[in-house]
């Protein structure tokens, strides 16, 4: 198994997180909110990236994980929407 290259693990640790935004565009102002936003974000993103080199380490196409990934998070269910 290849060594971690350093370098690209403080990439990822390092990211700038999106504004949260409301139904209505404006941002959310709560610090509790916006805590736990990041966080989720954060955790999300290493996960992504540890599964992108896992599946490159075994070979498989970067082109292929990516597109995999994109359709997990198009496949979220919503289970606040109204009905």
């Amino acid at each position: 198994m290849p060594a971690v290259n350093k370098a690209n693990k403080s990439k990822v640790l390092d990211f700038e997180a999106p504004v949260w935004r409301q139904p209505d565009g404006s941002p959310v102002s709560c610090l509790e909110k916006l805590k736990v936003l990041n966080e989720n974000y954060a955790e999300l993103r290493q996960i992504a990236q540890d599964a992108l080199e896992d599946a490159l380490i075994m070979g498989c196409s970067e082109q292929q994980v990516r597109e995999a990934l994109h359709r997990l998070v198009d496949d979220l269910l919503n289970p606040y929407r109204p009905r």
